[in-house]
Parts: structure tokens; C-alpha cells; sequence
């Protein structure tokens, strides 16, 4: 295209200089006016979102720090709840197995004594049948010998030595 400027006839590719002196103001403008409002108030919130984003790392580090810490201590407590309760679990052993000593011991002790009640009045049992028996076989022994001998055997004092002496004798013959 050819302009028709002063009978110059101008080229395509040469700019026009006019255009391109208000080009260059306009850009100047655009320039400062970016520069000076816009870039600004780019650089603030750019500035605001990274301190958030660092912020929120530096909270999620602390928060981290913090919950590994609880951690650890949930950790040492818990580990000082299982020895307290062993601890706990071996005392009642301990005082579970004193307890059962002491009533077997005691439980021994009542045996002992029963037993010992038991054959004392076994011993004044036999005692008092022996002495019936003594007395029944005296009592049978002299009639049986009244009746043999066919006298009375009346006196009270021959008789029981005589029934002393045969009861000796058999028990003397049985021990042998």
C-alpha cells in the first residue's frame, strides 16, 4: 500500500515515526502505570501468599513437632501404666500365693487339732469300753466259775482279784 504523504512514497517495512513515538509513549504509560499500581499490589499479595504458605509449613512442622511429642509422652505413659500394672498383677501374686500359705497353714492346724481331738477321744473311748468290758467279763467269768465250782463266789474283794489276775493273764498271753 502506498500512502500518498508529501509525494513520499513510503515502505512497507519502514514504521511510520509518528506511530511510533506515541507507541513508545503509550508504552511508557502502560509501563509506569503497571510499575507503579499494579506491580505493587502484585508483589503484596504475592508476598502475602507466600508467607501463608510458609506459615502454614511452619504451623504443619510445629503441629507435626507437637503430635510426636504427645506421641512420645502418650508413649512413656503408657509403658509406666504396663510396669504399674505388673507390678500391680505380681503384688496380687504375691499376696494371692501368702494367702494360700497361710490357709493351709491355718487349714493344717485345724486338721491337726481334730485329728488330735479325733484319737484322744478314741483313747478315753477305748478306756471306757475296756473298763465295761473288764467288768462284764468279770461279772460272766465269775458266774461261769460259780456254776463250774458250784459255789458262790460272793466276796467282792477275791473276786475281782481273781478277775484282775485272768485279764492280766490274757493280756499278757495276747501281747506275746
Amino acid at each position: 500500500m502506498y500512502v500518498a504523504a508529501e509525494g513520499v512514497e513510503h515502505h512497507p517495512l519502514v514504521p511510520i515515526w509518528q506511530e511510533l513515538v506515541i507507541g513508545s509513549i503509550a508504552f511508557a504509560l502502560l509501563c509506569f502505570v503497571l510499575l507503579k499500581f499494579v506491580m505493587p499490589r502484585m508483589e503484596a499479595m504475592y508476598q502475602a501468599r507466600v508467607d501463608a504458605i510458609e506459615g502454614g509449613l511452619k504451623r504443619a512442622e510445629a503441629a507435626q513437632a507437637e503430635a510426636n511429642q504427645l506421641l512420645e509422652q502418650y508413649r512413656a505413659q503408657l509403658a509406666e501404666v504396663r510396669t504399674e500394672a505388673a507390678r500391680i498383677r505380681d503384688d496380687a501374686r504375691a499376696d494371692a500365693e501368702s494367702i494360700r500359705t497361710e490357709i493351709l497353714a491355718k487349714a493344717r492346724e485345724e486338721s491337726d487339732r481334730i485329728i488330735a481331738a479325733g484319737r484322744e477321744s478314741l483313747a478315753v473311748e477305748r478306756q471306757t469300753i475296756v473298763r465295761e468290758l473288764r467288768a462284764e467279763v468279770g461279772g460272766l467269768a465269775v458266774d461261769l466259775a460259780s456254776r463250774i465250782v458250784g459255789e458262790s463266789l460272793a466276796d467282792e474283794a477275791r473276786r475281782k482279784g481273781t478277775v484282775e489276775r485272768f485279764l492280766t493273764d490274757l493280756e499278757s498271753a495276747g501281747a506275746r
